[in-house]
């Protein structure tokens, strides 16, 4: 079981729903809206899944991680250093 798996349609629906706002993006650029209500609104579409990324890395430590740990070894050192790499590819981005 994944550590998202009990929030999963919480997921889903956050991801629905920044689909929406990407296909918005997509009408705006296409009504030839103003720019910075464009640049407003992926702002905003960036944030949300900015959430989704810090939400997700929670569940990752929360779950997976844990559990290695508590195994310890190759796995656990495995697992912390995925982590740390998936932290900074979204610090970075």
């Amino acid at each position: 079981m994944r550590g998202y798996t009990e929030d999963k349609e919480g997921y889903l629906k956050r991801l629905r729903r920044i689909e929406g706002q990407i296909r918005g993006l997509q009408r705006m650029i296409d009504q030839d809206e103003y720019c910075i209500d464009i640049l407003t609104q992926v702002g905003a579409a960036s944030k949300a899944l900015q959430a989704v990324s810090l939400g997700l890395i929670e569940q990752h430590l929360k779950h997976c991680v844990a559990e290695a740990v508590a195994e310890g070894g190759a796995v656990a050192d495995e697992k912390l250093r995925e982590a740390n790499e998936a932290i900074v590819r979204l610090v970075r981005s």
